[in-house]
């Protein structure tokens, strides 16, 4: 919350002890982002591409996740970044 940029290239990553459906939202976010809701196993569940700067708007996973991904917007359409795809971190044991 409050960046008024983001790198291309740089992220923040969110984990969560456990898998849990989550919602995040962009108040107090200036920057349009692509948030990515990842499994315990790595896998991509959902993207919730190119969000609204300053909105309440809830932005659901969409099911149980680990950890989130915020990168800047366009990151996944760039990248070709997809649910189903695997990433790799220390946080996500597959379990």
């Amino acid at each position: 919350m409050f960046r008024k940029k983001l790198p291309e290239g740089a992220g923040m990553l969110f984990e969560f002890r456990k898998e849990r459906p989550i919602s995040f939202w962009m108040k107090n976010t200036y920057v349009p982002l692509d948030i990515i809701f990842i499994r315990n196993n790595g896998r991509i569940l959902s993207i919730a591409e190119n969000t609204v700067p300053m909105s309440d708007r809830l932005i659901p996973s969409r099911g149980p996740v680990r950890g989130v991904l915020e990168v800047i917007a366009g990151t996944a359409n760039k990248f070709g970044i997809a649910p189903g795809d695997q990433v790799t971190h220390r946080i996500f044991q597959g379990k």
